[in-house]
Order: C-alpha cells, then structure tokens, then sequence
C-alpha cells in the first residue's frame, strides 16, 4: 500500500475534522431538536451527552483510524485480517454514500437561496405583504417555488456536485485542507455578526431565557435519546468520516486533545445557532411556529431577516454561512468513498473522486425530484429523499456507532487505545481507561436506545 497522505499542518488537521463534524447538524438540526425538546433542558443534556459518550465515541474512531492507517473497511482488515469486522467499515461508507446523496440536494436548496439573496428575488412582492400570517404564506410559496419543482433545484444539485469534485480531486492537503482553512474561520466570522444582531433584538431576552434557562421537568427519557441521537449526528458518529480523517494524522498527534477541541467546536457552533434563532423568532413574534427542518430554514428565517433592516444582507451572510456547513459536510462524507476507492480499488485521486460523485447526477437527481414529479413514488411510505434520510441516519449510523464500539472495547488488538490516545507511551495519560469503560459497556448501550426508539416510543 502507497504512503497514506498527512494533513499538513496542525491547525489544517483541526480545521478539516471541525470542518466535518460542523455541518447541517448543528446549523439546521440543532434549533428544531432544542424546540422540539424543552429548549435549555435539551441543551443541558446534549452537551452532557457530547461530553460523557460523544468524546469517547471519537475517540474511538481516531484510535482506529489513525492504527490503520486506511480507509473505514481496510482499518479493521490490516487490525483484524480474516475476520468479519471489516463488515462494520462497510456499512459506515453505505450509510455516509446514502446520506451524501440527499445531504447535495440540501446544499443545493441553499444555493438557490443563496442566489435569491443576493439578487433580491427571494423578497420581491414582500412589500404588498401585510401581517406575520400573509408574510408566513409567501414565504412557504417561495419554498415551494424553489424546492418543490423540478428545474432549479436539479441544476443547484448539479452545481453542488461539480463544486464538490471541484475540491475533492485535489486531495486531501490541496483540497480539503485549504478549503477547510478558510471556510471554517468564516463560518465562525458571520455566527458572530449574526449574534451581534439578533442579541440586540427587542424581546431577545425570553429568546435566551428558553434557551438557557432550564426547565427540569422537561427532561424525559425522549429528551434523552433526541439529545444522544444529535450528538452522534452533530459529531458525524457513525458515517466513517473520523476514521478516515484520522488515517490522515501525523504520528505525533494528541487525539485526546484534538476531540476536546472538535467537540467544543460543534457545541459552540450549536450554541451560537441558538442565539442566533431563539431571540430572533420570539422578537418578531415567530416563536410558536414550527422550527423543523425545511421550515425553520426557509420559512421562519426569511421572515426574520424581512423585519430587519437590509434584509438582502443578512440573508445573504445566513445561506453563505449554510452553504459553508453544508459544503464541508458534503466533502467530508463524499472522502470516505473516495479513500475506499483508493486503497482498496487502487485507484488514482482523480478517477476515484469521478467514480464517486459522477452517480449523484442519477441518485440525488432521484432525491431532490421526490420533493417535484417524483413526489407521489414512495417507499415504504415515505418520499425517495425521506426514506434514504430515515434508513442511514436513524438505522445505519446506530448499527456502525455499536460495532465501532464493541470491537475497540472487546476484540481490537490489546492494547490499541491506550497506544494511540498516549502515543504509544510518549504522553502520560489515564484517560483510556475511562474511556475504554464508556465504550465497552455504556455508549452501546446509549446507541441501542437510539436504534430502538425508531421502532417504539420511548
């Protein structure tokens, strides 16, 4: 096997990792599951949860990856050559694949809103509007405008894809680092101009108070499992990325260190998000409308802008900061095909990363027309889009989650965690052994409630 490739610097291997763990979890999933789910009592029991099984889950990954040294499936084949555990590895680039071909379609959806405000067309007509109820009404007809045909948002895909391949050809130093480089110091810029704003808001502070201020009460056993299951999604647990992002780490790296600061990333990501949405809606009176998804985005957060004063400028800064998550979210899942391909496949950078993304004309095609023409075709009763989003996000990551974990915490070569998390003996640290217990016995158990709860209520 050739040389696997290294990040080149310290800081381009923690902007790249952040880079793949902040994405559409944290800017669009976050808000609705803090709504959904009591606000600050969500808050409070996501980050303990970050904390006590979302670390040590990565911490996992890295350890496996960085022993490797290769792709999701070659990590346990040259650990455990002969067994069947690479089958784990497998399934996280199933899951990561499935989950890229939808998750371009969203990116997409943001650049066209991107576009719209930019040239002033997602607001034109808004000035015959009167009231929050009408402005409600035209903002979901531009939504059905731009992302329930089929024309516009099949050419955003497009884009999205060529920007993708784009990036993604020239490798792992030249493409994901420089871009990860640079975007992710953005994202943090417009979060924080975006604060600024919202946090000056009238009314802002019952926004923060739900957020913040926490309600006890509210926290049940199904605030629990929301709570474990963004974790796992906001890290990006499961989808084979951190295994392969690791597999690019220097020998010297301090895991431990590098998952502290990936994590505190995401959180203050989710956080930053947070104060961003919750004083904005409840200033301009949105506060009981439903945050989820396609709505929250596109619905709730143009009628924000509209009340504020340029309103073109701070919806263009929220998409660019969007398109920034979804993009580093698309390369990152896209890479761990694309190492597959290349130390399995033999192929070369240029032809793997065509093989990989080129089917995502036809696949997301399929995706982003179920919202169009291919709207009444369904499986098992739900939309192209929303049965792929279901199977790899709420099947696939768990079971990969659970393997990852029983294997570095009963039948990894002895000895693998506490090599790599004290780099083989060079950093002391006891930390292994804490989180060798978590993995062994209560992240799957935690994961396993995840699983179930897609099939009973908890």
């Amino acid at each position: 096997m050739a040389e696997k490739t290294n990040f080149s610097s310290k800081i381009g291997l923690v902007m790249a990792t952040v880079g793949s763990a902040v994405g559409l979890g944290n800017v669009w999933r976050f808000p609705a599951e803090t709504q959904a789910n009591g606000g600050a009592a969500f808050l409070l029991v996501y980050v303990a949860c970050t904390v006590l099984l979302g670390i040590p889950v990565m911490l996992a990954e890295f350890s496996l990856g960085r022993a490797g040294r290769s792709d999701a499936v070659g990590v346990f084949q040259r650990l455990s050559p002969r067994t069947a555990w690479w089958g784990v590895g497998a399934l996280s680039i199933l899951a990561s694949y499935l989950i890229l071909t939808f998750y371009m379609v969203v990116a997409g959806w943001t650049l066209v809103y991107l576009i719209q405000s930019v040239d002033g067309g997602l607001f034109d007509g808004l000035q015959t509007i009167h009231g929050t109820a009408a402005a409600d009404g035209f903002f979901r007809q531009k939504m059905a405008d731009y992302i329930c045909t089929d024309t516009t948002p099949l050419l955003a895909t497009y884009g999205m894809i060529a920007i993708n391949i784009g990036v993604l050809v020239w490798g792992v130093q030249k493409g994901i680092e420089r871009l990860s480089n640079v975007l992710m110091p953005v994202l943090f810029v417009i979060l924080l101009a975006l604060c600024c704003v919202t946090l000056t808001l009238p009314g802002a502070g019952e926004g923060l108070e739900f957020f913040l201020r926490p309600d006890f009460s509210k926290i049940t056993p199904g605030v629990l499992v929301s709570a474990l299951g963004q974790t796992f999604f906001s890290l990006s647990l499961g989808m084979g990325i951190l295994i392969t992002y690791s597999a690019y780490y220097p020998a010297d790296t301090k895991l431990g260190k590098t998952s502290g600061i990936v994590s505190l990333m995401s959180l203050l990501v989710a956080v930053l998000m947070g104060f961003i949405i919750f004083p904005a809606v409840t200033s301009f009176g949105l506060a009981d409308h439903e945050l989820r998804g396609a709505t929250l985005i596109f619905v709730t957060l143009p009628e924000v802008f509209a009340n504020l004063p340029a309103p073109c400028v701070w919806s263009t800064l929220f998409f660019v900061l969007l398109l920034v998550a979804a993009l580093t979210s698309c390369v990152s899942i896209a890479e761990v095909t694309i190492a597959f391909m290349q130390d399995r496949l033999r192929m070369g950078r240029v032809k793997a990363t065509l093989v990989v993304l080129l089917p995502l004309v036809v696949l997301s095609a399929l995706c982003s027309l179920s919202f169009g023409s291919l709207s009444g075709f369904t499986i098992f009763g739900r939309t192209i889009f929303d049965f792929l989003d279901n199977f790899a996000t709420n099947i696939l990551l768990p079971l990969v989650s659970i393997g990852v974990c029983v294997y570095v915490g009963w039948f990894a070569p002895a000895g693998l965690l506490r090599d790599e998390l004290t780099n083989y003996g060079s950093r002391r640290s006891r930390s292994h052994v804490l989180v060798k217990w978590v993995i062994r016995f209560l992240a799957p158990l935690m994961i396993a409630m995840i699983l179930l709860s897609n099939f009973i209520d908890i």
